[in-house]
């Protein structure tokens, strides 16, 4: 077995706790770096809390970006139809829809599912 040190349980917490922000400190750094180099971008509380409680993705995003229905149609050429069902819960919309939604809107298919 290798060597061992003791340490009283306050001087762990404490380093933990350190380490614990010193992570908190690199995430925010790399989420900085992503949005400095357009990896990432910030989306406004309003359309985050939509997100969380379960509205359609695509609608969210399609409103975020400032389309209309048939501009991401155009787009993406996916049917509006589609589009309207996939945005209201009618139907799911299959991978090869979903993708070509995604790369219209400039997103992954991970953001729309």
């Amino acid at each position: 077995m290798g060597e061992m040190v003791s340490i009283p349980v306050e001087e762990y917490q404490r380093l933990l706790a350190i380490a614990e922000g010193v992570s908190d400190i690199l995430a925010y750094d790399r989420a900085v770096e992503a949005l400095a180099a357009g990896d990432d971008e910030l989306l406004p509380a309003e359309h985050a809390r939509r997100l969380i409680a379960g509205e359609s993705p695509v609608r969210v995003w399609r409103e975020h970006r400032g389309l209309t229905q048939m501009a991401l149609s155009e787009l993406s050429g996916v049917n509006r139809v589609q589009i309207t069902n996939i945005e209201s819960g009618e139907k799911t919309g299959s991978v090869v829809t979903l993708k070509k939604l995604a790369d219209a809107l400039n997103l992954t298919l991970d953001d729309l599912v």
